[in-house]
């Protein structure tokens, strides 16, 4: 599961090369303040699209802006996503050329820095969405467990608690789909999910996300993330409405207890640090 984003994983053969635009695909300058005379819509735009984290949401708020203004996006070439779990690469791009540009990118995938950027113009908005790991493994366990194996040893009839009181009895960090069970989304940011919380490289990367990234929205207060992007990418309020998409019932499974939170917490303890509202670079 290793790779930190941007410096593993696949490659096109022309490496880290930028695109070009073609003769009016060029973005707009980028915004400046309100405040001090106005700006102009960012249509350039990569969103890093995480796993259970309200993004599906995010990503129809994106499709329906592209399509009102003709942009152009990268799509996968012939399934929903960019061949996740393994690394992004550009070769996985619907109809790509190399030297070819994009204005949007949203499909899920396992990031790949690198080749991410080379598919957009220099001036691009990255974005992502990141959720409270312990509500987010929940979710994740849920919707996904039955297609990782070694959740079919649990025997109990709730299957998440069972799992908890013991992970290292069943998890198997090279099991098919183990991915989704740990660190998911430091998975998905295309780093190591199995590292050591007391590794350097797990606040290395965390602070390479913020870098990164020029918004983090935060699926708890994900209305409040909205406001944010609408302002960075100077957009009009009816650009970011929405109706929710794939939400789970709030009756639908119960909610982790406290000490069940305090064991997922330990055990997705990479993203596991509190945040009061979105990250904005």
């Amino acid at each position: 599961m290793g790779g930190p984003a941007g410096e593993r994983g696949g490659r096109t053969p022309e490496g880290t090369a930028p695109c070009s635009p073609a003769p009016g695909e060029s973005e707009a300058p980028a915004p400046a303040n309100r405040s001090a005379g106005g700006c102009q819509p960012r249509r350039d735009i990569v969103f890093m699209k995480t796993h259970k984290t309200a993004s599906s949401t995010l990503l129809n708020i994106l499709f329906r802006f592209g399509q009102k203004h003709g942009l152009k996006f990268a799509f996968p070439n012939g399934r929903n996503d960019f061949d996740y779990p393994a690394f992004f690469a550009r070769s996985l791009v619907q109809d790509y050329r190399p030297g070819a540009c994009f204005n949007i990118i949203c499909n899920h995938m396992r990031f790949h820095y690198d080749e991410v950027r080379g598919l957009v113009p220099p001036n691009a908005t990255f974005i992502t969405v990141l959720r409270d790991p312990a509500r987010l493994f929940e979710s994740s366990f849920h919707y996904f467990g039955s297609v990782v194996p070694f959740t079919w040893k649990l025997s109990g009839r709730d299957k998440l608690a069972e799992f908890l009181q013991d992970p290292d009895r069943y998890y198997d960090p090279n099991g098919y789909n183990a991915h989704y069970l740990r660190n998911l989304l430091f998975f998905d940011l295309g780093y190591d999910s199995g590292l050591d919380p007391g590794d350097p490289q797990v606040q290395e990367h965390i602070l390479e996300v913020e870098r990164r990234f020029h918004l983090v929205l935060l699926q708890e207060y994900f209305d409040e993330s909205l406001v944010l992007l609408k302002d960075l990418l100077c957009w009009e309020l009816e650009d970011v409405l929405y109706f929710k998409l794939n939400a789970r019932r709030a009756s639908a499974v119960p909610r982790l207890s406290g000490e069940l939170y305090r064991r997922a917490t330990a055990w997705n303890v990479l993203f596991s640090r509190p945040a009061p509202s979105a990250i904005r670079r």
